[in-house]
């Protein structure tokens, strides 16, 4: 490196600028050469001109200006009245106006948090039911059932889930199964892989080495290797072969790459869990657990900034005293409703699928990172959070004839709410564009988890007991007992409990692309 002389004009070892580093003269600047070839005293010396200033604004013009930037005396608010004198607040009103602040950002903090909230109450329920430890896997045979909180399961599918520890275990593998859908996710519910059909073994099987952040330590090869930004991840898998494929799946520190520990199964499907965050001050504490244990680089200054703002902030105790405590569980029920509208009545059209229905999509925009012309869409992001789990691409940009599409709502095609007392027709018109087969499952409003109405509160073109139409429609019935010659079609609601059904196309064909292919509304009947 080349020393610069002090007056930034020249090198201090005497070349000159283009012999340093190639570059012409600088416009604007002029060289001149003496007789001799010498350097001119004003060379590399700008040439000025004096301008003449703009006309400004006049006096009354200011004045209306400051009227913009100004504070009156008496601020009306939704928090009530603040009060100043001449833009300096009253005493009486200061702390008015900082638990006003506490409240929007706890509100805020809420809303930005879901995702991590979300897999802190998913691992304390995994964990209440015996799955405590990277080696025990859980999962659900034959099915999942509607006897736990779980958000938005399905009933057609046999689930396995786990949580790695990469603090205790360090570097992590896990032998995904041939034929399986398997996702790893991050703490903060953020994509870390995919293994299987949509990995990169194709679903042949293969061996994935997730590593600890900020590791520097062997790559052995071999592996399918990818560094997690937190030490706690999600990992949910799937296999079309059934409870004995999932049991081919192994998981164990790469320590013992050499004589794996054996995992143990455990069937989670008859054990009663909760696996959804609060919705009142418990979810700060919820959140407290996750920015306690990850690593202060797991989450960018802004989103971190929001959360240490009311006392969320990694190697601090979360201690709020009675007062702001009151405030932050108002905050996380204002939050709480506000996600509800965002799930049942979002406000971005493009939520919803086709025009004039109401039919929604759980993937706005179709990113899994929730971008949307360069922007985090943060309203999609708190609305699939809500009430959905497992973020992988496949899930939200669905490709023809792979993977599946999904389409629910909350009303009927009067606008009006679910209600379990009632009965609805719904028609799936004929040709439904699925490569494998559709379902309809539905769900208790509250807890965004299967509705308590029967084990298995769903029906499905595979079952084979869904009768058609002439037309090769099928009319789906819910009510809180089966119309009369309909107990084929029907899934049973409970008096008293809204509800919501989601549509899954398994294999989604062109006419749902197209939108050649529509789902009519939930008709009340009666």
């Amino acid at each position: 490196m080349q020393a610069v002389s002090r007056s930034g004009l020249a090198p201090s070892d005497g070349t000159r600028p283009r012999e340093r580093d190639g570059a012409p003269p600088r416009p604007g600047t002029m060289r001149r050469m003496g007789a001799a070839g010498g350097r001119r005293a004003d060379e590399g010396m700008s040439m000025t001109i004096e301008g003449a200033p703009g006309a400004g604004l006049t006096k009354e013009q200011l004045a209306e200006e400051v009227t913009h930037l100004a504070t009156p005396d008496v601020l009306k608010t939704p928090f009530g009245d603040f009060e100043f004198f001449d833009g300096v607040p009253e005493a009486a009103s200061v702390q008015s106006i900082f638990d006003s602040l506490d409240l929007l950002r706890g509100i805020d903090a809420f809303l930005t948090a879901v995702p991590g909230a979300s897999l802190v109450a998913m691992r304390r329920g995994l964990r209440s039911a015996g799955v405590d430890s990277p080696d025990k896997i859980g999962y659900t045979d034959p099915r999942a059932n509607s006897a736990s909180i779980f958000l938005t399961p399905n009933t057609e599918t046999t689930y396995g889930t786990t949580f790695l520890d990469l603090r205790a275990w360090g570097p992590t593998v896990i032998e995904a199964p041939p034929q399986s859908l398997c996702v790893v996710d991050d703490f903060w519910f953020r994509y870390v892989a995919d293994m299987g059909i949509a990995g990169p073994d194709k679903g042949a099987g293969g061996k994935y080495l997730f590593l600890p952040p900020g590791y520097d330590g062997e790559r052995p090869e071999g592996y399918f290797t990818y560094e997690s930004p937190t030490y706690t991840n999600w990992v949910v898998l799937r296999t079309l072969g059934g409870v004995p494929a999932m049991k081919q799946t192994r998981i164990y520190p790469l320590s013992e790459a050499q004589s794996p520990r054996d995992n143990t199964f455990l069937n989670l499907a008859p054990v009663l869990q909760n696996t959804v965050h609060a919705n009142d001050f418990t979810f700060f504490e919820e959140i407290a657990q996750l920015v306690a244990e990850e690593p202060t680089t797991a989450l960018d200054p802004e989103r971190a900034g929001t959360l240490a703002a009311i006392g969320l902030a990694h190697g601090t105790a979360f201690e709020p005293d009675e007062h702001r405590r009151g405030i932050l569980d108002d905050a996380a029920r204002i939050g709480a409703a506000i996600s509800r509208a965002l799930v049942f009545q979002p406000r971005d059209p493009g939520a919803y699928f086709w025009q004039g229905s109401s039919w929604k999509n759980a993937f706005v925009g179709g990113s899994y990172e929730f971008l949307r012309d360069g922007a985090r869409n943060l309203d999609a992001r708190t609305q699939f959070h809500y009430f959905a789990t497992v973020i992988t691409p496949a899930m939200a940009h669905a490709q023809v004839g792979a993977g599946s599409a999904y389409a629910y709502t909350a009303e009927d095609a009067d606008g009006h709410v679910l209600d379990g007392s009632a009965t609805y027709s719904l028609r799936v018109p004929a040709d439904a564009p699925a490569k494998n087969f559709w379902s309809v499952d539905i769900y208790d409003t509250q807890t965004r988890s299967l509705l308590q109405s029967a084990a298995y509160p769903a029906l499905s073109s595979l079952s084979g007991t869904v009768q058609a139409e002439d037309d090769g429609s099928h009319v789906l019935w819910f009510s809180p007992t089966a119309p009369e010659g309909k107990a084929s079609n029907w899934i049973p609601t409970i008096p008293g409990k809204s509800w919501f059904p989601m549509l899954r196309l398994y294999g989604p064909l062109e006419p749902w692309f197209d939108k050649s292919w529509q789902l009519p509304e939930l008709v009340k009947e009666g």
